[in-house]
């Protein structure tokens, strides 16, 4: 008999999603043990190695079990990078419960699975953004970090169509970077890319999970 896959999990939690478009949506959080990259600006670097193996049917009665306290329809997964590891089987269950599904992703890997929601957030040095990902990713995400310049958001942004949002987000929420992403904002904007605009970390803010 085959044995359940088994995924490297670093957390679940509860929390509102702190980032991008959906801010301060209840969501159910996923976090992946593993990252291809060691960005000196992560705030999950306990996520690059430290984490337990679980099954799918683990991790959902884990996540049900969060859901029957704090309900909530969406879920995203995290890392870490979630697409190092194969997410199809838990995807599955994860639909089956009815949840819309969203990956963070560092825009490295192929979206090897449709979600309801990719957010693509290249990082330096390379700042890499799979040719999948140009038209699945729902926004693209940067950190607005001391390698981050104007000529790389535009880069990334004739990558991918008009119309999906740049958000540049403060490293964070430190003010010099606050005041670095405002001026990348003004450089981006009169490049004539007006679907861009500048979101600090909100469960810093709050300081929740």
């Amino acid at each position: 008999m085959p044995q359940p896959p088994i995924l490297k999990i670093h957390e679940i939690f509860t929390s509102l999603q702190g980032e991008g478009l959906r801010q301060g949506e209840p969501t159910l959080f996923i976090r992946f043990t593993g990252c291809n990259l060691r960005c000196d600006f992560c705030y999950t670097r306990q996520a690059w190695e430290k984490g337990e193996d679980q099954t799918v049917e683990q991790i959902v009665v884990r996540a049900q079990d969060l859901r029957r306290d704090f309900p909530c329809e969406w879920v995203c997964l995290t890392g870490g990078e979630p697409l190092l590891q194969d997410i199809g089987g838990l995807l599955q269950a994860l639909k089956e419960a009815s949840l819309k599904i969203q990956v963070e992703t560092n825009a490295t890997q192929p979206p090897v699975y449709p979600v309801d929601w990719f957010t693509a957030s290249p990082k330096p040095p390379e700042y890499a953004l799979h040719p999948n990902l140009r038209e699945a990713a729902r926004e693209l995400k940067l950190v607005v970090s001391e390698e981050l310049t104007a000529d790389i958001c535009l880069r990334l942004c004739r990558r991918i169509p008009a119309e999906t949002p740049l958000i540049l987000q403060p490293e964070s929420n430190q003010g010099w970077s606050i005041e670095k992403g405002l001026g990348l904002l003004r450089q981006v904007l009169r490049s004539g890319k007006t679907n861009v605009r500048l979101s600090p970390q909100l469960h810093k803010i709050l300081d929740i999970p």
